[in-house]
């Protein structure tokens, strides 16, 4: 067991939340009751991991979606409403990190996505955009490559580019993270795979030469918060449990 103002302060340490300007506030969004025996841990703060938390006795949920984005409506209404209404009727704390999470050289769903995949992160970009970048053990073609990820993330990924391509160098960036594909051609990427994808992506990794996979954004970000959640249950001598919550985007 440990209080949530220490797991707080500790959590927000290792997570270096300082370092970014991020679209949300990171670490402890909600304050639920003070002592913490376990932790469920997800990829978005929806209702429906609100409830299978608050059924499997959670303390504290984590998660890398929270709440109080940068320019939505602050007042507490419909959808907003019902998810924190739930929180404090069940005294639950909800703990958020967006770009630390994204970015952890350890903890971060860019590493840990390239520890899913079989791609150790040899060289980043700039800390802002997050981009990484690892080598294949030798060439393969961009369908095979497409159907090692396929088999990895059981989803079907969407692939812009030539099937026979022989790819090696891979850049990533999970989530939303198509815009970034500059800074993958910059960085001499063969593929840039990401969460999602622009309309314009298309058009860019045609012309550019990258191909490029959308591989889904919670497909791709599932895998950090998991890790977090394991260590502070570790450091802790806390329950950890990763509740998993469909979604096909």
């Amino acid at each position: 067991m440990v209080g949530i103002k220490e797991l707080n302060h500790y959590t927000q340490q290792l997570m270096q939340v300082e370092r970014y300007k991020d679209y949300c506030p990171n670490g402890l969004q909600v304050e639920g009751r003070a002592d913490i025996r376990k932790i469920v841990t997800g990829v978005t703060a929806s209702l429906a991991l609100l409830e299978a938390a608050q059924q499997e006795n959670a303390d504290l949920i984590l998660v890398h979606h929270g709440y109080f984005w940068r320019n939505e409506d602050v007042r507490l209404l419909g959808i907003k409403r019902k998810r924190i209404a739930f929180l404090l009727k069940h005294d639950l704390n909800l703990m958020a990190y967006h770009l630390p999470l994204d970015a952890h050289q350890e903890f971060g769903n860019n590493v840990q996505l390239g520890l899913v995949l079989g791609i150790v992160p040899d060289a980043q970009a700039d800390v802002s955009d997050m981009v990484v970048c690892g080598t294949l053990n030798q060439s393969i073609k961009l369908m095979d490559f497409a159907q090692h990820i396929e088999n990895s993330l059981q989803r079907v990924p969407l692939v812009i580019g030539d099937p026979n391509k022989m790819v090696r160098k891979i850049a990533w960036c999970t989530g939303a993270a198509q815009d970034y594909i500059d800074s993958a051609i910059a960085l001499g990427a063969d593929v840039f795979i990401s969460g999602e994808i622009s309309e314009k992506t298309t058009h860019q990794a045609l012309e550019s030469g990258i191909s490029y996979i959308s591989a889904g954004h919670h497909a791709t970000e599932r895998y950090g918060v998991q890790a977090l959640g394991k260590h502070l249950a570790e450091r802790f001598n806390l329950i950890h449990q990763y509740i998993e919550i469909s979604n096909p985007v």
